[in-house]
């Protein structure tokens, strides 16, 4: 069985954070410390707003030039986690939170968890790209409507003909 930090983090960190707003209110004072904390809860809320869809654009494009989607994903995700965690009253999880937005402490993350990922599909052999539109390599058959005919019976539930729809059902 293995040992996990995490209890163990969950229940020191009220205590830290109770230790952390005791220094910074003394440091800075009552009015200045609740005027932080209302502004890091803001910019939480304008971070987490804007991650969602910086999240979607990256991995738009990371679909769109055959790229793995895996680190925007992730890169996003941690956005969206430094939202939460500014979001969050407490000073150090605004500390872990502006760390987040850094991306040279991203990155670090990334090349510590990053191997541990796999994507289930590969985006670079399956796909559609702009670039194979003309190139005669997409699988795609491009008919006019005297090119196409079905062979049998047209027994199709979105036909025209109303006596196909009675057909019995296979």
């Amino acid at each position: 069985m293995r040992f996990s930090f995490l209890p163990i983090v969950v229940l020191l960190m009220p205590i830290l954070e109770i230790a952390g707003f005791i220094v910074v209110g003394k440091a800075l004072g009552l009015w200045l410390t609740l005027a932080l904390i209302l502004f890091t809860s803001f910019l939480g809320l304008v971070i987490l707003r804007a991650g969602g869809l910086g999240m979607v654009r990256n991995l738009q494009n990371a679909s769109r030039t055959g790229d793995e989607p895996a680190q925007a994903m992730i890169n996003g995700g941690m956005r969206v986690i430094a939202g939460i965690l500014l979001f969050v009253p407490g000073f150090i999880t605004d500390i872990i939170g502006l760390l987040l937005l850094v991306p040279a402490f991203r990155t670090l993350i990334w090349k510590a968890i990053g191997p541990r990922i796999v994507v289930a599909g590969s985006f670079k052999t399956q796909g559609f790209r702009r670039d194979q539109q003309n190139s005669g390599s997409a699988k795609v058959v491009d008919l006019d409507d005297e090119d196409f005919h079905r062979d049998g019976p047209n027994n199709s539930p979105w036909s025209q003909n109303r006596d196909d729809r009675n057909l019995p059902k296979p």
